[in-house]
């Protein structure tokens, strides 16, 4: 899908804006993290004793070869540790994946994990308004 191009109200010049995400993109983007919730709920819950991981989007890349995959984790501990231990199993991770969607993808993408922190940041808004 081609860069689209806007012309830009206050200085009369054409911008490239970034390509949306394509509908297959949305798709894929769903079923994986339907499937990384499952294969995290039924393979590696003891592994991550302790920790609550909820896998809360995904983003692949347009070629389909890179999953970013963003967690929230809650825990009384340190969420770097969790996500240094989900980034030592990514390779497991992503063979379990792969017997899963082996009939919808070619390429089973490569999985890069991050730590979603949105439900941090409202909180921190909500209490800098409720202030």
């Amino acid at each position: 899908m081609p860069d689209s191009k806007c012309l830009c109200k206050d200085r009369g010049k054409f911008v490239t804006l970034p390509a949306m995400e394509t509908t297959r993109q949305n798709k894929i983007n769903r079923l994986l993290v339907k499937d990384l919730t499952e294969i995290f709920e039924r393979e590696f819950r003891a592994t991550f004793k302790g920790y609550m991981v909820t896998f809360t989007k995904v983003k692949i890349t347009p070629d389909l070869s890179i999953a970013r995959v963003y967690v929230s984790i809650f825990t009384m501990g340190d969420k770097d540790e969790a996500l240094k231990m989900l980034k030592e199993k990514k390779n497991e991770i992503r063979f379990h994946l792969g017997t899963r969607v082996k009939n919808q993808l070619r390429i089973v993408p490569s999985l890069e994990f991050f730590i979603d922190d949105s439900l941090d940041y409202i909180e921190k808004i909500d209490q800098l308004l409720k202030s």
